[in-house]
């Protein structure tokens, strides 16, 4: 149990036997009346992002997050398969709770696995991710403009937005979260 003096961002509630994360929050002391906490709670299995409002002092129950890095090792039909690095133990998660960020995952790649109660709730990438593209329409000769986009594969099987000056065997630094496109990197 916590009370809303103790919240920080990233504490995981149970609340309705949902687990929710605070994503955000601000103490609120009104001239008149109790003082109160406005929370950004974001239910860490949907992802949907809700406000709450906390009167000050109230009791509410934590839940045990643990996290710990583990290596992404293969994909199996509908399943994730990654390693505990301490206990080599296997784990396999399944593709929706994986999420977006599964059309980014390399082989070898270290993540960060969340768990409660030994349940995987969700899989976090590192925020930038390096990937080779392996299929592009070929470029125009001189054309450097940021004016236009176009649909590039990447070495994992995702497709992203590219600028027109992107061309096959280009490696490039992607955004995990949204797949959005960050810059070439060069070597």
């Amino acid at each position: 149990m916590a009370d809303t003096s103790d919240f920080k961002n990233g504490l995981v509630l149970k609340i309705d036997g949902q687990l929710q994360q605070i994503v955000e929050f601000q103490h609120v002391k009104p001239g008149k009346g109790p003082a109160f906490v406005r929370t950004k709670l974001k239910n860490v299995l949907s992802g949907k992002v809700v406000d709450k409002t906390f009167n000050a002092g109230v009791k509410v129950e934590t839940a045990t997050v643990d996290r710990r890095d583990m290596t992404y090792l293969y994909h199996d039909g509908s399943d994730y398969i990654f390693m505990d690095g301490e206990t080599f133990d296997q784990i396999g998660i399944e593709e929706r709770t994986v999420g977006k960020g599964a059309g980014f995952l390399l082989e070898n790649m270290t993540v960060q696995v969340a768990t409660h109660e030994g349940e995987p709730l969700y899989v976090e990438l590192p925020v930038t991710v390096e990937l080779e593209v392996t299929h592009t329409e070929p470029g125009l000769q001189g054309d450097r403009s940021s004016a236009g986009t176009k649909p590039a594969t990447v070495q994992t099987g995702a497709e992203v937005q590219v600028p027109l000056f992107i061309n096959v065997g280009d490696k490039l630094k992607i955004d995990s979260r949204d797949g959005s496109y960050l810059g070439r990197v060069n070597g």
